[in-house]
């Protein structure tokens, strides 16, 4: 079951909201409602955001990803469709359930940090809780805990005229957390940031994902940050959603014109993962074998070494040809002492653009590791060179494109 699933969202503001709602499912134009009065922020709009994931919506000014955000806590009420939280349809709940809901399972961070300048850091870290009739000393110690871990322990006392830009927003994200509800809504909460400040937020709220296993719902008009934050990604353009999938495969396969020229100039070394390259491993030999079936296996797929892994498929390290030779002619029953650690190790989250530097490093392919040291696969040289001369030939592509719209 979905945390968050939307279904057929419409949101027209002006009068006659239903009579334009059917307009438009009759194939009535977004403009043409504006000669009365009425615009279609959002239109037919459908989603579902699993537990845990960072969901992205990406748009331009005026897309309505921001409307589309405000319908999920029904801070804009839908003028069609409906919003499920865990299972349940809150889209016609009554006041007093909506309350409950917001303050047990959804927090907010906005873009203008929307702090108390007369509360403290602390306090203001605090005020979920205060909502929510927790008593001093616990919401004291839960906003202790989230300031810390925003990386802001000891501004506690601080007044908000005493922070920067990007630690205000670091006390909003620790509302937040404070709050300790399973569902965080984050507005376009970093545009407002400078570009390095706003790289170290993305860091941070990466890792505290992470750790929480919180599930975000994240608005952005910055593309590279929809890429690089996101696990989906949900494209919209004048109210609709055009495409969700992940940055692979709305960069491989846009759904329509606008995403392919919206994508182009984006640099895929720095989207694409070890995991969109790599292979299935040539042969792996078990920590339990010795070096005669390592040398089997050597001369059968006639490789020079081999990636070794214990029965739980934790990388153990990698053995050498001439190695296994000797052994086996000395009789050798083991093959602890051959083992070598890989010059590189690789993550199947580890950037393309990052990978070449680790590639300098060895002749062997770069074995890619999961979260547990698990082998899952490896990255030989020339399937690198073949990701970067793929991703080249896309832009170059691109750019030709271009200039045969521009002759």
């Amino acid at each position: 079951m979905s945390v968050i699933e939307a279904n057929g969202l419409f949101k027209v503001f002006g009068r006659g909201g239903e009579r334009a709602v059917e307009a438009l499912k009759s194939g009535t134009p977004r403009d043409d409602l504006r000669k009365s009065g009425q615009t279609a922020a959002v239109i037919d709009a459908s989603f579902a955001v699993e537990r845990g994931e960072i969901f992205v919506v990406m748009g331009l000014s005026g897309s309505g990803k921001s409307t589309l955000i405000r319908m999920v806590n029904r801070l804009f009420e839908p003028t069609a469709g409906t919003v499920a939280i865990d299972g349940e349809d809150i889209t016609h709940l009554h006041a007093n359930d909506l309350r409950l809901v917001r303050r047990e399972k959804i927090s907010m961070v906005f873009q203008h940090f929307a702090l108390f300048p007369h509360r403290t850091v602390g306090e203001n870290a605090a005020y979920g809780l205060e909502t929510q009739g927790i008593n001093k000393s616990e919401r004291q110690e839960k906003a202790t805990e989230a300031l810390r871990l925003c990386g802001l322990e000891g501004w506690e006392s601080s007044m908000p005229g005493q922070l920067s830009g990007g630690m205000r927003q670091r006390v909003g994200l620790a509302r937040a957390l404070a709050a300790d509800t399973d569902i965080l809504l984050m507005d376009e909460a970093f545009s407002a940031l400078d570009p390095l400040i706003r790289r170290e937020m993305q860091d941070q709220l990466i890792d505290l994902q992470h750790q929480l296993g919180k599930t975000i719902l994240f608005i952005t008009h910055d593309l590279n940050e929809a890429m690089r934050m996101g696990d989906r990604i949900a494209m919209m353009r004048d109210g609709r959603i055009v495409q969700i999938g992940t940055a692979e495969d709305i960069l491989d396969d846009p759904a329509n014109d606008y995403v392919a020229q919206f994508v182009q100039d984006v640099d895929r070394t720095r989207v694409l993962t070890a995991e969109s390259v790599m292979e299935k491993p040539v042969a792996v030999l078990g920590s339990e074998q010795g070096p005669r079936a390592a040398h089997k296996l050597m001369r059968e797929h006639q490789v020079g070494a081999l990636f070794v892994t214990g029965r739980d498929r934790v990388l153990r390290g990698y053995v050498v040809a001439e190695e296994v030779s000797k052994a086996v002619e000395t009789g050798t029953s083991s093959i602890d002492s051959l083992l070598k650690t890989p010059p590189a190790m690789v993550r199947t989250d580890t950037l393309l653009a990052d990978l070449f530097s680790e590639s300098a490093q060895t002749s062997l392919p770069l074995p890619v590791l999961d979260a547990s040291d698990r082998l899952v696969g490896t990255i030989p040289r020339v399937t690198l060179l073949n990701a970067l001369d793929s991703t080249t030939s896309a832009l170059n592509s691109n750019d030709r494109t271009d200039e045969g719209a521009n002759e």
